[in-house]
C-alpha cells in the first residue's frame, strides 16, 4: 500500500513553505496605507448602513408593538 507511506516529512513540508514565501510580493508602505484607509473606510460605511437599518427596523418593531 504505497499510499499509506509519508510523502517527505516536516523537513520537506517547511522547505516547500520556505520556496512558497520567495513567491510572494509584499505590498509597498504606500499600498499597505492605501488598504488600510479603504478597508477602515468600507467598514464604517457598512457599520452606518447597519445602524441605520436597525434604527428604521427598531421604530417599524416599536410602531408595531404600540398599536
Amino acid at each position: 500500500m504505497a499510499a499509506d507511506k509519508k510523502k517527505g516529512g516536516m523537513k520537506e513540508y517547511f522547505k516547500g513553505v520556505r520556496t512558497e514565501m520567495k513567491k510572494v510580493v509584499w505590498p509597498t508602505k504606500k499600498e499597505l496605507t492605501s488598504y488600510a484607509v479603504m478597508v477602515i473606510f468600507a467598514c464604517a460605511v457598512f457599520a452606518l448602513g447597519f445602524w441605520i437599518l436597525d434604527t428604521i427596523f427598531a421604530a417599524g418593531l416599536n410602531a408595531l408593538i404600540s398599536i
